[in-house]
């Protein structure tokens, strides 16, 4: 399969683009890319793809993030490097992965890497990997640390994490390993145990790699995304890519549970249907509102359409030859979420602390668009749930990480619940955790 790109840049496109130019599109009234009910615009490939940058410059120390009415913020953590990913432990500690992308030499070759690399410098996304995991423990539940100590570090981009029993399972970049753990252990030692090679190498476009375990803790669902944007770097490339697998735990046998997700990095079971739902990151350079991102469940065999299709039967222009067997069965996702939102981390609430509407409803962390005009996303939403479906429009419940200027003073990534129902939120730029709660109802207006 070949990608046609009929984009060619010249030295003063490549200085428009590093500025931040970029053409915008008529805003149609009736076109719907969040919820339920999507209408999607014709693709629109321009000559100069829309490039608009948040340059990244972190929180002064009096600012925090803008809460969604009757919630208030805190900071939970500070002086983390690059934190993307949450977990929590069933003693109440969080871990924290402090990771960024590895070397991946083939993924910033030609012009087009290196404006990549350049665009991702500017929002914050190219500072070394820490490699590191961080236990985070509150033992008094009083949303203030007591300690701050590395859990396990030396690690290759870690990302996804989960506790099955005594084994401590880890989401590298390149392979899905585990420790042994004992509850109230504050640091894991000794080497970890490979349980099954994970897709890396060289090129590695996508490069995290999340993980949720099954109730019953015998099979391990880890989301690869694909080795580029819509295939252009060859089919061969993308062999157990834009998938969910599955890795059987007792014997690290792996097969591909569900393809065609672009993307997939936040994973999480509904509790009322016991379903794996997944955050899906979908493709670029289709104009500003295509295509969307979105939260899907997601059962064993689906196809969702990558690269061939988005949105169910929506053929992409620029892939030949098309595959209309596949085409033919693409699955429709359940929810939109925005175009180019970098819709990343995926929670479903559990808790208690926060009013009954939002029990069963899914909390998204929005990373935020890098080529969209306006920008999108860098926000956590809540899409509220009835009887185990989306159902309603996403309402912001934590936003201002832009400034008035435009700038990203945070991008959150993962979201967890915590043992006091709080909601955590790891920001990869603030190099914070912050902690998301209800107010008292005497402080509520």
């Amino acid at each position: 399969m070949n990608a046609r790109h009929a984009a060619v840049i010249t030295p003063i496109l490549l200085a428009t683009l590093m500025l931040g130019a970029c053409a915008e599109s008529p805003v149609p009234g009736t076109y719907a890319t969040t919820g339920t009910e999507v209408r999607l615009p014709p693709p629109d490939e321009g000559l100069v793809p829309t490039v608009k940058v948040a340059k990244a410059v972190g929180w002064e120390v009096h600012e925090m993030p803008v809460p969604a009415e009757g919630f208030e913020v805190a900071p939970f953590a500070r002086n983390l490097d690059h934190p993307r990913w949450l977990y929590v432990l069933p003693n109440g500690d969080v871990l924290v992965a402090e990771t960024n992308a590895p070397e991946r030499p083939e993924d910033s070759k030609g012009l087009k890497g290196w404006i990549a690399g350049k665009v991702m410098a500017r929002a914050g996304a190219t500072v070394p990997s820490a490699n590191r995991i961080t236990l985070l423990r509150d033992a008094n539940r009083d949303g203030r640390v007591e300690l701050q100590v590395t859990f396990v570090e030396g690690l290759n981009s870690p990302f996804g994490m989960a506790l099955v029993g005594d084994r401590f399972y880890i989401a590298n970049t390149d392979a899905l390993v585990w420790f042994p753990y004992r509850e109230g252990d504050t640091s894991l030692t000794g080497a970890p145990t490979v349980l099954a090679p994970l897709p890396g190498g060289p090129l590695n476009h996508h490069w995290t790699k999340s993980l949720v375990a099954s109730e019953d803790g015998r099979t391990l669902y880890v989301g690869v995304g694909s080795n580029s944007n819509i295939g252009e770097n060859g089919m061969d490339q993308e062999t157990d890519r834009a998938a969910i697998l599955a890795v059987d735990a007792a014997t690290g046998r792996t097969r591909v549970f569900a393809s065609g997700l672009r993307n997939p990095v936040g994973m999480a079971f509904n509790p009322h249907t016991r379903e794996l739902w997944t955050a899906v990151n979908e493709r670029d350079e289709l104009g500003n509102d295509l295509v969307p991102d979105y939260m899907t469940s997601v059962r064993e065999g689906e196809f969702f359409g990558w690269p061939y299709s988005y949105f169910g039967q929506h053929l992409d222009p620029r892939i030949e030859p098309q595959a209309p067997d596949l085409v033919a069965r693409a699955r429709v996702p359940d929810y939109a979420l925005g175009a180019h939102t970098a819709s990343l981390g995926l929670a479903f609430y559990d808790g208690s602390a926060f009013p009954d509407r939002y029990l069963g409803g899914a909390i998204v962390g929005q990373h935020g668009s890098w080529n969209r005009s306006p920008r999108a996303g860098y926000q956590v939403v809540f899409v509220p749930f009835r009887d185990g479906k989306p159902a309603g429009q996403p309402e912001a419940l934590l936003s201002g990480f832009l400034s008035d200027e435009g700038e990203a003073r945070g991008r959150p990534v993962g979201v967890a619940i915590d043992a006091s129902g709080g909601l955590l939120v790891a920001d990869d730029v603030g190099n914070i955790v912050w902690r998301v709660t209800a107010l008292p109802l005497d402080r509520v207006r």
